[in-house]
């Protein structure tokens, strides 16, 4: 009996200490709480790059399509010496940066309505209109934008119906710009939103009191404070514009492969 109080009494001993430890290093209680999911990024997410990075300098058997576990320089010659892929990673690195912009420029306006203006149910109805579109998939909603910019889809329907021309849309790479665009945008609206609803409710007040005009304040100090949401939301709209290879499959036409789309049909 002794020894099972002692042993519970070291126990509790054991814990108090490491309690007190752990208050007195406020960072090796974060690092204990990291360690499992950096340990999980390091294997899965930095081991498959490595893994993609070490497998460029092997080649494929042209005939089997068998990976040849050689070691070569002559997958990097090609990318340089061969100006298509420089093309195509212009095309891919300049329509991300439009998406960015394009999303950045419709989602501020919508998400300072939403924080700062909008009523309580009517903030609640623009949240349903901004996620709505998540919950169909992403298939669909391109196929859905394929329909309505083909050559006799929705939008030529509604141009010859008043008279205009076809827009020509279908099938380039300005359909592409509309699609990811599209898709995409809650991704901005949401985290701008976050931060505009965070900014003080006294900061645009003190500003108006020091005389400030609307378009003053909104430079001076909503701006400033949006910027952390702008570019948490401009790192999602083109880092996933970057890497999407469907879109530019199903709604691009010739000349509108993405890096993406090449790393498919080089890697499969």
């Amino acid at each position: 009996m002794t020894e099972f109080v002692e042993a519970g009494a070291s126990l509790r001993s054991a814990r108090l200490r490491l309690s007190a430890a752990l208050w007195r290093r406020p960072w090796l209680k974060l690092g204990l709480l990291l360690a499992a999911p950096v340990l999980v990024f390091a294997v899965v997410y930095l081991g498959a790059l490595v893994s993609l990075f070490v497998s460029a300098f092997w080649q494929i058997d042209s005939f089997t399509a068998a990976v040849v576990h050689k070691w070569t320089l002559d997958n990097f010659k090609t990318l340089w010496q061969d100006h298509t892929y420089w093309r195509i990673t212009g095309r891919t690195i300049g329509l991300a940066a439009a998406v960015t912009v394009t999303d950045a420029v419709l989602a501020f306006p919508l998400a300072y309505f939403m924080a700062r203006i909008a009523p309580p149910r009517w903030r609640a109805l623009l949240f349903v209109a901004v996620l709505l579109p998540l919950w169909s998939s992403y298939l669909v909603r391109i196929y859905a934008w394929r329909t309505i910019l083909a050559k006799n889809g929705a939008l030529n329907w509604v141009l010859n119906g008043i008279g205009l021309p076809d827009a020509g849309l279908a099938y380039t790479n300005t359909a592409m710009w509309i699609v990811f665009s599209y898709v995409w945008l809650p991704f901005m609206v949401l985290p701008v939103y976050a931060a505009l609803e965070r900014i003080p409710d006294n900061y645009l007040e003190a500003s108006q009191d020091l005389g400030a005009k609307g378009s003053r304040t909104l430079r001076s100090v909503i701006l400033p404070l949006a910027i952390p949401g702008v570019v948490a939301g401009s790192i999602f709209t083109f880092s996933l514009t970057l890497g999407d290879f469907i879109t530019p499959a199903l709604v691009g036409g010739a000349g509108s492969s993405f890096i993406g789309n090449v790393v498919e049909d080089k890697v499969g």
